[in-house]
Order: C-alpha cells, then structure tokens, then sequence
C-alpha cells in the first residue's frame, strides 16, 4: 500500500515521498571470451545509456520515488566483482557521475567458462541490501549460454520481494558463437529465455554485436525503470 500511495502522490503532483521504486542491479558478462575491446563497448555503453534523454525521461518521471542501481562482473562461478555499489539516481547529475565511474572501470576475467548462474546469485545478494524498494531486478547481459556453475534454470529465487531476472543477449547469431554449447537450446535468445530470465515482466532485449550494446541497453533501461512497468509499486 505504501507504494501505490507514492505512485499515485507523484502522479497527481502530490506531496513527494522519498522512497526507492526499483532497485536495479545490472551483472556484464566479462569472462575470458571478452577482449578488451569488447569490455569497453559494454562498460561504455552503459555510462552512454545512462546518459541519454530517453533513458533521463524514464529515471525522473517520478520525483520522490527513486531508483537505485549497482553494477558488477562476472565470469567463472568464483568470479564476481562489484563496479559499482548501491548508488541513487535522483538526477542527471547522477547518472554522470555513475558514468563517470564506469568509463574508467578496468579489470576483466581470464577464465573462459560462463557461470550465469552464478552471476544471478551475486545479484540476489546485492539486492537483500535493498529491501525496502518496491521492485528488485537483476539484469545479466552475456554473450554465451551457462556452461559452469549452477544452472540458471534450476535456481529458486526468494520471494517476497518478488525479483525479475532480464537478459541482454550480444552476438546471438555471431561466428563465435556457433561452436557454443547450445544443446538445450535453440539460440542463444532461447537459451536465455527458457533458462535465465524469470519474475514479473521479465524479458530478452538483444544486441547484434558489441558495436550494438550502448543501443540495446539504452532500450532495456528505458523498459526497466520508467514507472508505468514497475508493477511491484501496487503490492502492500
């Protein structure tokens, strides 16, 4: 109830009350089949899709009901390294500042195995320091299917607070993906629909290259924070 009363304060121009709409922690896939070049594409293509009008237009809408945002990287099942930590996004003064950060973010993984499963658990853990926030998310961008650690498929997720798991699918059609592990799968958009993403509203966005990746993610932030898809903000 708590939630829907600042929705509904914020949208009728109400008194404003502070409090977190979405707690938004995005994982990149940063494991030994990502070059150098690659890694930039993705870590400036978040602090570009931060930037933009569109995506600006989506975090502020709502004023007194914020999003927070984390990033991390991941990689092998024991690899996992936070970016960036809970950071709240009230301003576009903010999300430079985020940026900033990311821009000058370095360190990738060598090892060459993909431990989504892994990754989401990283994230559910990162989260449980957001429980107030009326929605929480989890964002994995890769560009391979898991072939380590637990399976994503097999996770249980706790609820309440309910969590989204979306994807961001690079190169699903590439050469280099050809030789992937995709037995159970048909693409690897397949992979990630039927064994990664899960939670209310969840869904695949999809980057035909890393050249791609500032665009795709600049579509999947809009979807993910404008206030209209945050259904969490009607549970008591």
């Amino acid at each position: 109830m708590r939630g829907a009363l600042a929705l509904l304060a914020a949208l009728t121009g109400g008194p404003a009350l502070a409090e977190c709409r979405l707690a938004l922690a995005l994982g990149l896939d940063v494991s030994g089949s990502v070059d150098a070049r690659e890694y930039r594409l993705q870590l400036d293509g978040v602090a570009g899709a931060l930037e933009t009008p569109a995506v600006h237009q989506a975090l502020f809408s709502m004023p007194g009901a914020y999003v927070d945002i984390a990033v991390y990287q991941w990689g092998a099942p024991w690899q996992q390294r936070l970016l960036l930590d809970w950071t709240t996004l009230r301003s576009a003064a903010d999300t430079a500042v985020v940026a900033g950060q990311l821009r000058t973010a370095s360190h990738s993984f060598s090892d060459p195995s993909t431990a989504i499963g892994s990754a989401i658990e990283f994230g559910v853990a990162l989260l449980s320091d957001r429980p107030d926030c009326w929605a929480h998310t989890i964002d994995i961008s890769g560009d391979g299917p898991s072939n380590s650690g637990p399976p994503p498929g097999s996770l249980t997720l706790p609820a309440p607070p309910y969590i989204t798991v979306n994807g961001l699918v690079v190169n699903p059609l590439a050469r280099d993906n050809i030789g992937k592990d995709l037995s159970r799968a048909k693409t690897l958009r397949n992979h990630y629909e039927t064994q990664v993403i899960r939670g209310p509203g969840a869904f695949v966005e999809v980057a035909e290259s890393f050249q791609d990746f500032e665009r795709a993610m600049t579509r999947k932030l809009i979807r993910e924070v404008q206030p209209a898809v945050v259904g969490s903000a009607e549970r008591p």
